[in-house]
């Protein structure tokens, strides 16, 4: 898929629209006052695994390579957690899926690192996996305004760093990339760091601050609501 093509900048529009409807929709929500998940909440959890998971098994069944099928890139879990946040409201998983669909999976929607285009199974798999990341993160956190807190910053970058040398390591086994921490995808804003290893430190302590400032941000808004 070519970049900034007619068929990325056709799910960029769609993403926009979700955004602002995935915040309208939360606001609403915590204006009425509803106590715990909603209806809605609900039923986008179970929404997210009814799109995603069949694209996925199609690729694994029809299109297997073990470089890009497989479920070990970040957003294979980021849409678990999404699910899990949106059933629950639990903290935890509200926090991972703010932390992974702001920061690293919308990475993926503006600079996509993806070989196939129209109509290839993949392409839809990996529109509909980021796009509901990150509108579920809008919805949960900047839309109902559900603060990650201090001890759930600690663990999802404890949880991150487990999944980064999990696959690393299975990189290596395995003469893959995936979560292209051996090394750099096409294009994208890695290039903008520095030669392996150097990016991948480098990601690690940009990420560990942006969370920190998205963990301020988003308590000064739960706290606007308050007060």
């Amino acid at each position: 898929m070519e970049q900034y093509g007619p068929t990325h900048l056709v799910p960029l529009a769609i993403f926009a629209a979700g955004l602002v409807g995935a915040l309208l929709l939360g606001r609403r929500e915590a204006a009425s006052g509803t106590p715990g998940p909603s209806r809605f909440s609900r039923t986008c959890a179970l929404l997210i695994p009814a799109v995603t998971v069949p694209f996925q098994v199609i690729d694994l069944v029809a299109n297997f390579d073990i470089d890009v099928t497989l479920p070990l890139h970040l957003c294979d879990l980021a849409w678990i957690a999404a699910t899990w946040a949106l059933w629950t409201h639990h903290p935890f998983p509200v926090t991972l899926t703010y932390f992974w669909g702001l920061t690293l999976t919308v990475q993926g929607v503006l600079t996509p690192s993806l070989n196939e285009d129209l109509p290839h199974p993949r392409y839809f798999a990996f529109w509909a996996l980021h796009l509901l990341i990150v509108w579920a993160a809008v919805y949960l956190v900047l839309g109902l305004r559900r603060a990650p807190r201090w001890r759930d910053y600690r663990a999802a970058v404890a949880t991150t760093l487990g999944w980064a040398v999990a696959t690393y390591a299975f990189n290596v086994v395995a003469d893959t990339n995936y979560g292209h921490l051996v090394r750099k995808p096409g294009t994208s804003v890695l290039d903008l760091l520095g030669p392996w290893p150097w990016y991948v430190l480098e990601e690690i302590a940009i990420v560990v601050v942006a969370w920190a400032l998205l963990t301020v941000g988003a308590q000064r808004l739960a706290r606007r609501r308050v007060t």
